[in-house]
């Protein structure tokens, strides 16, 4: 069973431009990677598909330098005559052979009419020993796990797909698009898990699949552990992660004895993964979001479902009428800033969220996002207007009007004053529309301009 990615239009893209770079697919293992590059092979005549973790693949790059010498062999290997027909490369795995990431240049430089994409989990950590990274010679983008529009496409509800991508979204159809996205919630978006639920409907066979995905994450970081004790540091923080409260603090994390240089460098090595990364405050008022990795960081897990399921909430979410309130929104944040995650692609990407540089100070804002020459301040909570005491304060230090609220209720805008008395418009999303951020914060700028503020 294939699914419809987004990410395939990226490929595509790619592919039409007179000069195409080889391509390099970042991203955490299981994410569809592979499957991805497999779908877009049917717009080639040729395909060629070289997996590094096999001997005979890996062999063959560590033994020769001429990447037109190993382009041949290729073709000797798959059986396919070199006729000048439209061939794509894929590396997979790559992360196998660094030397393989290094020859990337050479496959641009000298055989531009071959569309190269290489792909690897890991990447980060290979990347380290590649004695000179093919920079400015490659295109880079990050695959996440599957959004909430793609659960739509993997269920083939074309109508709820139509309407999340109205603006602005019709109230009409609100509950059974909330309806749907709770049980994405529930199940997450990793491919294997979603494919299992489309085929069988339920959430009782996917425990199994949750397990073996944990497991493979946990033996394949490890790999990466300085030593010994790195591994143990690591394997606390993948048991105890999901129970800890918002903000961390390394210094013994899990109730742990480990000290903060210990779970630091652990965390550190984790984020690398993107299995579990460090999502950090900024203090900026404008774009740029900079972390301020002086201050205590939240942790964000690579997908809600492995979240749930380790938590094992995963039967007691199945009632739930609004994840605002459920476990502290601890899950609903996870998955919204999931979402948000899965339209950026660029590897340097990781959202923000907002905390106010004074002493003493506790506002906090859930996550921002730059647009244009704005930060738009987005909270993640149900409730009246008075429970926004942060918002409110940072509305009030900002030369615009524009806000986000993301709750369990239906879309609309309203006109809100702080308690100094300034006015801004308080854009109110349900929150299965987290993945539409991008496209709404651009309606609400164009729709509400700064001039009637």
């Amino acid at each position: 069973m294939l699914f419809f990615r987004k990410a395939i239009l990226t490929l595509q893209n790619w592919k039409a431009k007179a000069i195409h770079k080889p391509l390099l697919i970042r991203g955490a293992r299981q994410v569809g990677k592979s499957t991805l590059v497999s779908q877009f092979s049917d717009q080639f005549t040729h395909f060629i598909s070289a997996n590094l973790e096999k001997k005979e693949y890996k062999a063959l790059f560590e033994s020769m330098d001429d990447v037109k010498d190993i382009f041949e062999s290729l073709l000797i290997m798959h059986n396919i005559p070199w006729d000048g027909e439209p061939t794509l490369l894929f590396l997979d795995e790559i992360q196998e052979s660094p030397k393989a990431i290094q020859l990337l240049r050479y496959f641009f430089e000298e055989l531009p009419h071959i569309h190269v994409v290489a792909a690897g989990s890991l990447l980060e950590f290979a990347i380290k020993d590649v004695p000179s990274f093919p920079v400015g010679r490659t295109e880079q983008f990050v695959l996440h796990p599957m959004d909430f529009e793609e659960f739509l496409y993997a269920i083939k509800n074309k109508p709820a797909i139509n309407q999340i991508n109205k603006i602005p979204f019709s109230n009409g159809v609100f509950q059974p698009i909330l309806d749907l996205f709770h049980k994405y919630l529930i199940v997450g978006g990793m491919p294997e898990v979603i494919k299992d639920y489309v085929e069988n409907g339920q959430i009782a066979n996917l425990p199994d699949i949750y397990e073996s995905l944990i497991q493979s994450y946990r033996d394949d970081v490890e790999k990466y552990a300085k030593n010994n004790s790195e591994k143990q540091v690591i394997r606390h923080i993948m048991e105890t992660a999901h129970a800890e409260k918002d903000r961390i603090s390394f210094e013994g994390f899990g109730n742990s004895k480990f000290r903060s240089r210990e779970v630091g460098e652990a965390l550190r090595t984790l984020d690398m993964s993107r299995v579990i990364q460090l999502i950090y405050p900024s203090t900026n008022l404008s774009p740029p979001a900079i972390d301020d990795v002086r201050k205590r960081p939240r942790i964000q897990f690579l997908d809600v479902g492995l979240l749930n399921y380790q938590s094992n909430r995963q039967l007691s979410m199945l009632q739930v009428k609004d994840f605002n309130e459920f476990h502290q929104g601890k899950v609903i944040m996870q998955m919204v800033t999931q979402e948000i995650k899965a339209q950026h692609h660029r590897p340097s990407y990781r959202p923000n969220f907002w905390v106010r540089d004074k002493a003493g100070s506790s506002a906090e804002i859930d996550l921002v996002y730059p647009l244009q020459q704005y930060l738009l301040p987005i909270e993640i909570k149900s409730g009246p207007k008075g429970k926004l005491r942060s918002l409110f304060q940072y509305m009030d230090m900002v030369d615009h009007h524009y806000a986000i609220r993301l709750l369990a209720n239906r879309f609309s805008v309203e006109k809100v004053k702080t308690l100094t008395g300034k006015s801004f418009y308080l854009l109110n999303l349900p929150y299965f529309l987290a993945g539409k951020i991008p496209e709404y914060g651009e309606w609400f700028v164009s729709k509400y301009p700064m001039e009637q503020g």
